[in-house]
C-alpha cells in the first residue's frame, strides 16, 4: 500500500516522517509532501476559511496532487480533501485526519466512494484543557490586565471584578461539552476544591461529576467553559437569553469554536455587565479587526486562537493516527 502524508507548518515534514514510522514498519510506502505557506498566519487564515466554509473553499496546489491516483491512503491535518482531490485519487481507500474534527474533509463525497475516514480524537485535548485553566485564572485574577497595565507604567489595582475577586475553592464550574477536553478540564479544575457540573446530551459514560441540563448549569455556575463541537445543532448554543440566566458575577470561557456563542450577544452582555467577564480564544472573524469591540472591553481576556497549539500536541499526533490506521487495517 502507498500513503501520501500532507505536512504543514504545524506538523512538519520531519514530525510526519518520524510519527509515521509504524506505517513504514508495517510495509506501507509513505510519501510526505508539504502544503506550503509563507508563515503560520497564512496557514491559519486558510484553515479558518475551511473551518467556516468547508473543504471546497481552498484548492490545493497541483504539485501536491501529482500521481495522487497511486495512493491508497492520504493523511492530512489542515490540507483540504475536497471533490477535486477525491476525483483524482482513484485508488483511495482511507483518509487519515490529524485532528479531532473533519471540517477539511468532504465527507459526503468520500462516503459515496466508500472511503473510510479515520480522525484523531483527543489529539490536543491536554493542550486545550491546560490552556482553559490558564484562561480561568487569568480572567478571575486579572493577570493579563495587570501585566498590560504594568507595561504602560500603571500599578493597577482597580479591576472590573475588584469587589468580588474569588478563589476557586467552593466555586461551581459548569462544563458544556463533556468529551476528551471537557473531562480533562473537570479533572484539572477539581483539584482546586471546586464543584464540577456538566451538560452534554451525548455523554453516555460514567463519571463522578454531576450531569445537569443547560439551564441549571448556567444558573448555578460561577464559571462556564465551552468544549462542545460546532454543528448545526450547537450553532449559537448560547445567546442573549442564556447569558441572562448566568450569575452577574460569573465568567464565560471559550476555547472551542466561536460559533457556539452568538458573538454580538456576548459583547452586549459584557458591555452591560450582565456577566462579570469572559476569556475568549476563538472569534467569528480572525484576525480581530482593529475596531473590534473586544479590544475596547475591560472585562474580557482575549487570546489569538492558540489553545491547542503546543509542540507536544502536534508532534505526537501522527504516531497516534498511525496506530489507529494499523488497527483499522488489521480488522479489515
Amino acid at each position: 500500500m502507498k500513503c501520501l502524508a500532507l505536512a504543514d507548518l504545524f506538523i512538519t515534514t520531519e514530525m510526519m516522517e518520524k510519527g509515521l514510522t509504524n506505517l513504514k514498519d508495517a510495509g506501507i510506502e509513505v510519501t510526505v509532501r508539504e502544503w506550503k505557506h509563507d508563515n503560520l498566519e497564512r496557514l491559519q487564515q486558510d484553515n479558518l476559511a475551511i473551518e467556516q466554509g468547508g473543504s471546497e473553499m481552498i484548492s490545493l496546489p497541483q504539485h501536491l496532487l501529482e500521481d495522487i491516483d497511486k495512493f491508497d491512503i492520504i493523511i492530512t491535518q489542515f490540507a483540504p480533501i475536497n471533490k477535486n482531490v477525491i476525483e483524482k485519487a482513484k485508488k483511495l481507500k482511507i483518509i487519515g485526519v490529524l485532528r479531532g474534527g473533519i471540517e477539511n474533509i468532504n465527507k459526503s463525497a468520500l462516503e459515496e466512494r466508500g472511503v473510510c475516514i479515520i480522525n484523531t480524537p483527543g489529539r490536543n485535548s491536554r493542550s486545550v484543557a491546560e490552556f482553559t485553566i490558564g484562561l480561568i485564572l487569568s480572567e478571575i485574577r486579572n493577570i493579563a490586565r495587570s501585566h498590560e497595565a504594568l507595561k504602560q507604567g500603571n500599578w493597577r489595582k482597580d479591576f472590573p471584578n475588584a469587589n468580588v475577586i474569588p478563589e476557586l475553592e467552593g466555586r461551581t464550574i459548569g462544563i458544556i461539552g463533556y468529551g476528551n477536553i471537557g473531562q480533562l478540564v473537570a479533572r484539572f479544575i477539581n483539584v482546586f476544591g471546586t464543584r464540577v457540573i456538566f451538560h452534554d446530551p451525548y455523554f453516555k459514560g460514567e463519571t463522578s461529576f454531576e450531569h445537569v441540563d443547560l439551564d441549571t448549569l448556567l444558573k448555578e455556575s460561577d464559571i462556564v467553559t465551552l468544549h462542545g463541537r460546532l454543528t448545526n445543532e450547537t450553532h449559537h448554543l448560547l445567546k442573549e437569553k442564556h447569558l441572562k440566566m448566568m450569575k452577574r458575577t460569573a465568567i464565560l470561557i471559550n476555547t472551542s469554536r466561536s460559533g457556539l456563542i452568538k458573538e454580538e450577544d456576548l459583547i452586549t452582555a459584557l458591555k452591560n455587565k450582565v456577566i462579570m467577564g469572559a476569556a475568549i480564544d476563538t472569534f467569528d472573524h480572525e484576525h480581530l479587526d482593529k475596531n473590534s469591540p473586544f479590544l475596547e472591553l475591560d472585562n474580557v481576556t482575549i487570546t489569538s486562537h492558540m489553545a491547542g497549539s503546543t509542540n507536544d500536541a502536534f508532534k505526537n499526533t501522527p504516531k497516534k493516527l498511525a496506530l489507529r490506521l494499523l488497527e483499522n487495517l488489521q480488522h479489515d
